[in-house]
């Protein structure tokens, strides 16, 4: 009986032991990394430090986006002297409008008194003992703020972005937001794809404090410090980019146009030297336009690009050597095209049988382009569209490009229309991107915003151009100058050209296509071209969207073009030949 009962109580001793060990094993080993770091909670405090961001520079290094010191506003709760309600009432008067108050993904509001009291107090219910309660306030808030003599409230100065051109180059440049955790962010153009560039690397501050929150003056304390962000140096000619706007401003008045684009390149490299695009907006004040001002057009939309493609049909034609700039159109030219259900015209209803190559592209004859295209082939047309950089994203380094790939089955159709640029979509930088491969000897190049990147010790990384591939031979470029040359001196547009300047370039008039239909009235008038000729300085594109007083565009972008050009050659000290 005895013997049982000692058994039976060593079990139990036993069990006790071994249930004992479990739960200690469970604390120790299994729960214990979460249980030490909720206990540093409770004596430690964490706060992350924003980094600076880095500047965006001109080609002269003129700023275009820099920072300037704002505050973010701080509630130390420990320290309080008045209950919630009494501080939010307090502040609350001093944020009708004002600066964003830090709840997650918050937009920035003007609230009404009680609406922003609620809000503060909201925000102080929480269990944290340092608590961000607004952010963005000027020098001249904080002082107010300050007066009040407000024991447990403290002030963090931030870097935010300002943009000392206002509306100049806005889409290309993007703007600085927050995201959905209230820190900075970079969006669209350079400011979105160079985020992470330009951003940094936060730090932080951890420090010990007491029961009560308060720092220990004696205690651990740990600083990781922020590592600043790289600055870029761009391409962009700041005054050709004045220039350029003004110009385009003044065209957008004269042809009554909705919108427009100019981009101008350097040839022998792909650099961006301006880009402009209107409307536009102010990023320094981004919240007050409707979001879609934010893309940039030349990137972001897609257009069927019109007269302007048969440069890319014909250079092609030409590099295989299936014509040469004498091969005429004889029985092919007498008449407009059917194919099926579709009859093709040229754009004035007028033919011309025994017509040169030359003069199809000075004519810009439609019935001639569907007789070159058919000469070179679906397959080698669409080698050479993709060689082109059609259907292909361009590379360009600015966030929000919009690409429209190249069919992949064709027909006698679809073929045909190509040749006069109808039924492909692209965006304005690739198309000029692929053209100016003519006046670059037939050499791609990466179209490319940023020259440099600087290192926040001031070391500048160098971006190389980058070049993609050989479309053409430099031969067959050359050829192409000269047709391009004639098509300015004896085509469709006769505005008033520069004198003693060799220039080459093609119009373009694309209807736009609406619900499965094209609209008459409705079109895009663009030119595309470089100058000089022979040793060209600059390509450029004008576009110009639902001009009112011509649909044409030997009418509207041709003579824009033209103006832009001279101003552009006094601009550079360019000579004339």
């Amino acid at each position: 009986m005895f013997s049982a009962r000692l058994r039976w109580l060593s079990f139990g001793l036993t069990a006790s032991f071994l249930l004992i060990l479990v739960r200690l094993f469970y604390w120790q080993i299994l729960a214990g990394p979460r249980l030490q770091a909720l206990g540093l909670l409770q004596y430690q405090t964490q706060r992350r430090q924003e980094p600076g961001r880095g500047q965006i520079l001109s080609a002269d290094d003129y700023p275009l986006a820099i920072n300037q010191t704002d505050y973010s506003l701080y509630v130390y709760k420990p320290a309080l002297t008045l209950d919630v309600e009494r501080l939010s009432a307090q502040l609350a008067p001093y944020f009708l409008p004002g600066p964003l108050i830090a709840t997650a993904g918050s937009e920035l509001l003007a609230m009404a008194n009680d609406q922003a009291a609620q809000t503060f107090q909201q925000v102080l219910t929480t269990d944290s003992t340092w608590v961000p309660l607004a952010h963005h306030l000027d020098a001249s808030l904080k002082a107010r703020l300050e007066a009040l003599n407000l024991p447990g409230l403290s002030f963090e100065a931030n870097a935010t972005r300002l943009y000392p051109e206002a509306s100049l180059a806005a889409q290309l440049i993007g703007f600085v937001g927050s995201d959905e955790a209230g820190y900075p962010r970079g969006y669209f153009g350079l400011e979105g794809f160079y985020h992470r560039a330009l951003s940094g690397v936060p730090g932080s501050l951890r420090s010990e404090t007491d029961l009560l929150g308060r720092p220990i003056i004696f205690g651990a304390y740990q600083q990781i410090e922020a590592l600043n962000g790289r600055s870029l140096k761009t391409h962009l000619d700041r005054g050709l980019q004045l220039l350029v706007e003004s110009q385009l401003r003044q065209g957008l008045r004269r042809y009554a146009a909705d919108a427009g684009e100019v981009i101008v390149m350097d040839p022998t490299t792909g650099a961006i030297l301006a880009l402009a695009a209107l409307p536009n907006f102010d990023p320094n004040h981004y919240s007050e336009f409707l979001s879609a001002a934010y893309r940039l057009p030349a990137i972001a939309e897609t257009y069927e690009p019109g007269s302007t493609f048969k440069l890319l049909v014909l250079a092609a034609a030409l590099n295989e050597a299936v014509v040469t700039p004498e091969t005429t159109c004889d029985q092919a030219c007498q008449g407009p095209v059917k194919i099926g259900p579709y009859t093709i015209k040229t754009w004035d209803n007028q033919y011309h049988p025994g017509q040169t190559v030359s003069q199809i592209l000075a004519r810009s004859d439609n019935v001639g382009m569907v007789y070159l295209a058919r000469l070179l082939g679906q397959a080698q047309l669409s080698q050479y569209l993709e060689a082109f950089g059609i259907g292909q994203p361009s590379g360009v380094d600015l966030e929000g490009e919009t690409v429209v790939p190249l069919r992949q089955s064709w027909g006698e159709i679809d073929l045909a229309t190509a040749a006069f640029g109808q039924g492909v979509a692209v965006n304005s930088l690739q198309m000029l991107a692929a053209v100016n491969a003519i006046a670059a000897a037939g050499q791609r190049f990466q179209p490319q915003v940023v020259a440099s990147l600087i290192e926040p010790d001031g070391n500048q990384v160098n971006l190389e151009p980058r070049p993609v591939n050989q479309v053409l031979r430099p031969e067959t470029a050359k050829i192409m100058t000269e047709l391009m040359v004639g098509a300015v001196a004896h085509g469709e547009a006769k505005w008033s050209l520069p004198q003693g300047y060799r220039l080459a370039g093609k119009t373009g008039t694309a209807q736009i296509p609406i619900s499965g239909h094209y609209d008459q009235d409705k079109t895009i008038a663009s030119f595309i071209g470089f100058a000089p000729a022979d040793q060209p300085r600059f390509a450029m594109l004008v576009k110009l969207r639902e001009p009112q007083t011509s649909p044409w565009a030997s009418e509207t972008a041709a003579p824009l073009w033209f103006n832009l050009a001279q101003a552009i050659f006094v601009y550079l000290n360019i000579p004339p030949s």
